[in-house]
C-alpha cells in the first residue's frame, strides 16, 4: 500500500532509539524526509546515519532537550515548515503517590504535556495555512487504564489527551488530522528499565519480571518497535483523513474494556 507520504517531511521527537525510532524509520520506508531529535548526540547520530543509508531520505538530527524552550526554538529552527509531527518523549520514573513533590509533577507536565502543546501550537498553523498535516502524539495505555506506579505519567499524559480530543476537531475541517497512540509494553529500554525495577523491589531476576508481564497480556510478547512505528505511519498517510481525535490502543491486549 502506497500511504501517499513520499516526499513529505516530519519532525520525529525522541527517536533516537526505543518508538521514537521505530516511527522515524516507518516513515522513512515511506520516503518522508525527517528531522530527528533526542538529546543524546551520539545515539542520535548513529540513527541518523542508519536512515539515511538504509531509506536514501534527508535526515536531520538535532541533539537538544526539547522540553526546554531554548531546546524547541533550536528543533524548530531546523525543522521548519514540515508537514508531519510525532510528539514523544520518555515517560517519568515509577513510584507512590506519597512520594511525589509539586516539582515532580511539573518535570512531568513539561516533559509530557506541555511541550507537545509548544510543538503543536508552533507548527499547526503552517499545516493549515498549506491545507494538510498530520500530528500524532505517542501517549500510553495508562491513560485507559491507570497505572498506579506511573501516577505521574498516568496525569501528565491524561491531560494531553484532554487537549488534543478538543483541539483535534478544530483543526480536521482545515486539513489536519491528529490522533494518539497508546503504546503498551513494547521492547525498549523504558520496559527494560521498568523490568528491572520490578526485578529489584521482589528479588527475581529481569528475565523473570519480564514472563511475568507477558504473562499479563493476551497477545503473550512485548510488542515492537517495528509494529509500533507501522501503525504510526498510516495515521500519517493520506488514508486517515477521517480518523479524527482518537487513542489508539497498540498493547496486545492489556487493557480489558469493550469501548
Amino acid at each position: 500500500m502506497d500511504l501517499g507520504i513520499a516526499g513529505k517531511r516530519a519532525l520525529v521527537c525522541a527517536s533516537s532509539k526505543g518508538l521514537g525510532r521505530g516511527c522515524a524509520e516507518a516513515l522513512a520506508a515511506e520516503g518522508v524526509h525527517l528531522v530527528l531529535n533526542a538529546r543524546g548526540a551520539e545515539a542520535l547520530e548513529t540513527t541518523a546515519a542508519h536512515i539515511r543509508a538504509t531509506y536514501g531520505v534527508e535526515v536531520v538530527a538535532v541533539a537538544a532537550d526539547i522540553t526546554t524552550e531554548d531546546g524547541r526554538a533550536k528543533v524548530l529552527e531546523a525543522a521548519g515548515d514540515v508537514d508531519i509531527l510525532v510528539n514523544n518523549a520518555g515517560g517519568p520514573p515509577p513510584g507512590m503517590w506519597s512520594d511525589w513533590e509539586r516539582e515532580d509533577f511539573i518535570k512531568a507536565l513539561d516533559a509530557n504535556m506541555l511541550t507537545p502543546i509548544a510543538l503543536i501550537k508552533a507548527l499547526v498553523p503552517g499545516m493549515i495555512d498549506r491545507g494538510w498535516g498530520r500530528v500524532v502524539n505517542i501517549t500510553s495505555g495508562s491513560v485507559k487504564s491507570p497505572i498506579p506506579v506511573l501516577g505521574l505519567s498516568n496525569s501528565a499524559r491524561a491531560g494531553l489527551t484532554g487537549y488534543v480530543a478538543g483541539t483535534s476537531r478544530q483543526v480536521a475541517g482545515k486539513g489536519v488530522i491528529m490522533n494518539n497512540l497508546l503504546p503498551g509494553i513494547h521492547d525498549t529500554d523504558r520496559a527494560t528499565s521498568l523490568d528491572q525495577g520490578v526485578a529489584k523491589a521482589d528479588g527475581s531476576t529481569v528475565a523473570e519480571a519480564r514472563k511475568k508481564r507477558e504473562a499479563t497480556i493476551p497477545a503473550g510478547r512485548y510488542g515492537t518497535a517495528q509494529e509500533f512505528g507501522a501503525t504510526c505511519a498510516f495515521l500519517c498517510s493520506q488514508y486517515a483523513g477521517f480518523i479524527v481525535g482518537q487513542n489508539l490502543l497498540l498493547d496486545g491486549g492489556a487493557v480489558n474494556a469493550t469501548l
